[in-house]
């Protein structure tokens, strides 16, 4: 069936929206996703449906039943299968032509630079309760001057935060250097939703457990992450459109009706950050 791909063709309703030169320089870029469960996977998808052919790919898990209600890949036949596997092979099947890398360990400390090596996007897929190798990657894109995009599912919305020169870094954002894992969790959460929106459409709150390191989704939620992320992707690769970066945020809630940019100067020392984050650690204690 690769025979009778056509790289024009097959993408040429992206047109008008994107000129046939800035196609073809989305054809060219190199983004990386490490994660590809709930939003990770969704991000490959559309990413490569706009006509994105080179990626970078890590993730160490593998599908099992309790992915079905939001992760792409996630099907009766991919059961048991490495994440990373399917992943590559929807991309492929959108586009043949597609050159993927796959780390099937995963992102570390050690194979982190590898992993960003000739990469001109970061996008963030990682498991909400993955701290080490979430820093490990937000402190090698500041480092390579790489634009970092991480989009959080929130129940029936999402939270966007660009990471790129010109506004906050990561760590000057959430200021998690020297903190102990449970608090890392508490920071990511607030400075993610400093409004806490996504709260109040919480029918079930003791599904909410970050102690234990569980949480309730929608699909609503991983889809939506893909359509800002892919947005805000096609504006940083082409240099063109407003970009907010931190330590401003997005927030879009469907549920609520609910649209929110804000802007938190000094990151988690913000006043209203620090507000929150008191209350969370009162909810989280014990």
């Amino acid at each position: 069936m690769s025979s009778v791909f056509d790289y024009e063709k097959a993408f040429s309703r992206n047109l008008g929206w994107v000129t046939e030169t800035e196609q073809q320089v989305l054809r060219g870029k190199r983004v990386a996703i490490a994660g590809l469960g709930g939003v990770g996977s969704a991000h490959l998808i559309a990413l490569a449906r706009m006509g994105i052919a080179r990626f970078q790919l890590a993730d160490f898990d593998i599908y099992d039943l309790v992915n079905f209600n939001r992760q792409f890949g996630a099907t009766m036949s991919s059961l048991g299968r490495p994440k990373v596997e399917v992943a590559a092979e929807m991309a492929h099947d959108i586009n043949p032509e597609s050159e993927i890398r796959r780390f099937p360990a995963g992102i570390d400390d050690a194979n982190v630079y590898e992993f960003l090596d000739g990469v001109d996007l970061y996008v963030d897929g990682l498991d909400f309760f993955v701290m080490d190798a979430r820093e490990a990657v937000f402190a090698a894109c500041a480092a390579k001057g790489i634009p970092a995009v991480t989009a959080a599912p929130l129940g029936w919305g999402t939270a966007l935060l660009v990471f790129a020169s010109g506004g906050y870094s990561f760590e000057q954002y959430f200021q998690m250097a020297g903190q102990p894992y449970m608090e890392k969790l508490r920071r990511f959460l607030v400075g993610l939703s400093p409004s806490a929106m996504e709260l109040e459409p919480l029918v079930e709150t003791g599904r909410l457990d970050i102690a234990n390191q569980r949480g309730p989704s929608t699909p609503v939620g991983a889809t939506l992450c893909a359509a800002v992320v892919t947005t805000t992707a096609v504006k940083l690769l082409l240099g063109r459109g407003e970009v907010p970066l931190a330590p401003t945020s997005i927030h879009v809630d469907t549920y609520n009706n609910g649209f929110e940019v804000l802007d938190r100067p000094e990151g988690m020392r913000h006043p209203q950050l620090q507000a929150y984050l008191e209350q969370v650690r009162a909810a989280t204690s014990g």
